[in-house]
């Protein structure tokens, strides 16, 4: 947890309150050997007495530490101290916020001035998006160039997946958000799916929501895999034809995961684009597929991964199959995504070659 200094606290309150403002004292408040039998808390509060043109004001900075409770990263301490900060005042009798800010990599204190709305600036990449590819080959324009990309694809997926890291908290808060966050798994259910729905009827989605309460607690066994991934890892997150072959956007939902999370969410693409063959799979797109498994499992060795893609699938399949997100897909693909996603938690190991018959 960052330690605020006086000389910190001094130089951000002129910033934010004028050059005129002088630090007077500072000290910890609140701290948990005077809060009685409470003996965890999320941040660490000092009561600031400043003075401000002669005046003598009150603040109290508070900092939040990195925790197991969703609060490993700077980011997501800044989602809470930012909602705190738009929603505090808006309330009856609770305190009102002063101000609000970060601290920079030298340990300078930064104002933030009336946020609403953040943004991100990224270096403008040559090439196109990779679904093109893929809707030429549905259209039967393939090329052997387009199996050699599968292959590609697998081995920037090996290398990146190869950087491993300790924390068995943070790869079981990967799982918990795999099935209960608003992006993932529960998140679609109730929002990418219009209930009662047409395609998959109530008594589907309890069922496989209780399944893969099962799931969590078989991948609470497998900590050991956390890797770095890319989190996103979809044909239009890819760009293809620029001077590096291929490149990648949208980084998702942290710096590191379950490699099965990247791996399967192509892997599910392959299959969604072969769909549309028609009553039999498209044999181009299953070449791709495989050539994509066969590489990475020959690049990492990693067979295990197989028991543990099963709900990673899940995720996918119900983004692919949604009404919401793909509304115009036939509805002999959309019933063989759901019913995939359905039958592949049904297997402890996936058959990752005989895919096609999860969808019967």
């Amino acid at each position: 947890m960052i330690e605020l200094t006086a000389g910190m606290i001094e130089k951000y309150l002129k910033e934010a309150f004028g050059t005129e403002t002088s630090l007077v004292d500072y000290g910890d408040i609140g701290s948990l050997d005077k809060q009685g039998m409470k003996k965890f808390g999320y941040g660490k509060p000092l009561l600031v007495r400043f003075k401000v043109k002669g005046k003598i004001k009150e603040t109290v900075i508070s900092t939040m530490k990195g925790d197991n409770y969703g609060h490993q990263f700077y980011w997501d301490r800044a989602a809470i101290l930012m909602f705190q900060y738009e929603t505090s005042g808006k309330l009856k009798r609770h305190v009102k916020p002063m101000g609000l800010g970060y601290v920079d990599k030298s340990g300078k204190m930064i104002p933030l001035q009336e946020p609403d709305e953040f943004f991100i600036l990224n270096e403008k990449l040559e090439g196109y998006d990779y679904f093109q590819d893929l809707d030429r080959i549905r259209r039967g324009g393939f090329l052997d160039a387009d199996n050699d990309r599968a292959g590609e694809l697998a081995d920037w997926l090996a290398d990146i997946h190869s950087l491993k890291k300790d924390d068995s908290h943070l790869y079981t808060r990967r799982v918990r958000d795999l099935i209960g966050s608003s992006e993932c798994i529960m998140g679609l259910v109730d929002e990418a799916y219009s209930h009662p729905c047409e395609h998959f009827s109530r008594d589907r989605f309890i069922s496989l929501e209780k399944r893969l309460i099962d799931w969590r607690w078989k991948l609470s066994h497998y900590t050991h895999r956390l890797c770095a991934v890319h989190g996103d890892f979809h044909p239009w997150n890819v760009l293809v034809g620029g001077p590096d072959r291929f490149s990648v956007l949208d980084r998702s939902r942290g710096e590191w995961g379950e490699a099965a999370g990247d791996l399967c969410c192509m892997a599910a693409n392959y299959i969604l684009f072969g769909l549309y063959e028609g009553n039999l799979f498209s044999e181009n797109f299953r070449k791709m597929y495989m050539t994509y498994f066969d590489r990475y499992l020959e690049r990492t060795g990693d067979m295990e991964i197989l028991e543990v893609i099963a709900p990673f699938f899940v995720f996918r399949g119900l983004v692919i199959a949604s009404p919401v997100w793909y509304p115009d897909h036939p509805e002999t693909v959309r019933s063989s995504l759901l019913r995939f996603i359905e039958n592949v938690l049904e297997e402890e190991v996936f058959d990752y070659a005989g895919f096609e018959r999860y969808m019967r």
